[in-house]
């Protein structure tokens, strides 16, 4: 990751690899298996504590902000261009960013597909047609 405006960062992961449960990928998410990397931009970073970064013509803040002997991670996605993708994203953010809480408190995190699925459909009832 390139920490100044302009630069580039690539977030790569392997959805199978995020928990100890093995499932079979969706037929909609099929062509992730096997890894997927996130090419970003850089649009702001004043590091520890905000990164912006661009992605396809969408846009995301991480900000940290200090809690006591905890930190609050605030992410932020905007410009989502359609319905479909704001309810993969919202799914998406949630899965991923609960699994990323489960590991910092040594918990074993539930399988990434299932999780992502309900969450989908959570998003699907709330965000209007």
């Amino acid at each position: 990751m390139e920490l100044h405006a302009g630069g580039r960062a690539e977030l790569r992961f392997n959805h199978a690899d995020l928990t100890p449960h093995k499932e079979t990928t969706p037929e909609k998410y099929k062509k992730h298996d096997g890894g997927k990397v996130l090419v970003w931009t850089v649009m702001r970073c004043e590091a520890p504590r905000l990164l912006v970064v661009e992605w396809d013509d969408s846009e995301v803040t991480f900000e940290l902000e200090p809690r006591g002997s905890d930190v609050l991670l605030t992410v932020t996605h905007r410009r989502l261009g359609s319905r479909e993708f704001m309810v993969s994203v919202g799914a998406g953010w949630q899965t991923h960013l609960g699994i990323l809480s489960d590991h910092l408190n040594n918990r074993t995190p539930p399988p990434f597909w299932s999780t992502h699925a309900a969450l989908a459909a959570e998003y699907e009832k709330r965000i209007p047609a």
